[in-house]
């Protein structure tokens, strides 16, 4: 369970007085995710979702993320909607954590997605890439080509005792693409954390996005890489080439990559999968005492590199030329 942060009965009871949500109901940690405290609120007014910021979310970006949730859904897309206290103000503070409260999607997440799903998330990412064209705020990916070196630095001496030979892997993966690394690709506001848990659907209707805690400004190409690696491989590294295509076709139906972000296709897909390696990586090995959260095995995305690094145009990831 994600939940880093115990939260007492009065401290809970002190920090919901600021709002007018109703009575509680009931109060009770969510399995998913790894990176903050999440709890499901249920209350006579209505059913919420209580985050504590943990971990790498800096509480200075925390404006960034609570203005783009109330942005996008300002422009029709389905993602959750922070909820503000009596004194109009979205964030809080509970048991010396940064907290918000935001307003609960309806849906499931799909464990074992197929082609429709990816064909869905694709035009939804599209979307949402449009949808934030003219939101006003900047944030750099602090998790990009520049961050991972540094990551690594942390893991690197038990690397091998995760997987053998990791380490070479990950310093020859280094080098590469932090020598060619793509720049002054099409961007905007992007989500970087689409993973299947992050995606609702009621039937196989996409019904919402959640989870904007890694969302910042970069490349759309590299998005659409990060969903690739998220929804179109099994955990032993088998590529499901009619799901990417989807996922593409499905992104394409809205907007058309431009040339560069074709041709730069393989090398985003290897730096996001090197970049979730890492950070699977580092939190492996580094549980806090206590923590009621299960990590996520680092392996899968060392087993992605092996297809990553074979690679070497669009068509390999099932977009038609």
């Amino acid at each position: 369970m994600a939940v880093y942060t115990e939260v007492s009965d009065a401290a809970l009871s002190e920090f919901l007085s600021a709002y007018d949500i109703g009575s509680l109901l009931s109060f009770k940690g969510i399995a998913e995710g790894v990176e903050n405290s999440n709890f499901f609120l249920q209350t006579t007014q209505g059913r919420y979702i209580l985050t504590l910021y943990e971990k790498r979310v800096q509480e200075g970006d925390l404006p960034f993320f609570i203005g783009l949730m109330e942005h996008l859904s300002a422009r029709g897309l389905a993602c959750p909607q922070p909820v503000r206290d009596r004194a109009g103000t979205a964030l809080g503070q509970l048991c010396g954590r940064p907290a918000a409260i935001v307003s609960f999607l309806e849906g499931v997440s799909v464990k074992t997605p197929g082609v429709e799903h990816c064909r869905e998330l694709g035009r939804a990412l599209a979307e949402l890439h449009a949808a934030g064209a003219d939101f006003g705020m900047v944030r750099a990916n602090s998790l990009s080509v520049e961050s991972w070196r540094p990551l690594f630095a942390q893991a690197e001496a038990q690397a091998d005792s995760v997987a053998p030979g990791l380490a070479e892997r990950t310093r020859a993966d280094l080098a590469l693409l932090e020598a060619s690394w793509p720049e002054n690709l099409p961007g905007g506001v992007i989500h970087a954390d689409l993973f299947t848990d992050n995606v609702f659907f009621i039937g196989d209707a996409l019904s919402g996005l959640i989870d904007f805690y890694f969302a910042c400004t970069d490349a759309f190409a590299y998005d659409l890489a990060v969903c690739l690696n998220a929804w179109c491989f099994e955990a032993d590294g088998t590529f499901h080439r009619d799901m990417a295509a989807a996922l593409i076709a499905g992104y394409e139906a809205v907007r058309t990559l431009e040339p560069a972000e074709v041709a730069a296709l393989p090398i985003l897909c290897r730096g996001a999968a090197l970049r979730f390696m890492l950070t699977r990586l580092v939190d492996w090995l580094n549980v806090p005492p206590g923590a009621l959260v299960k990590p996520k095995d680092p392996r899968e995305f060392d087993h992605r590199l092996t297809f990553h690094r074979q690679a070497r145009d669009a068509q390999d990831y099932g977009r038609q030329s």
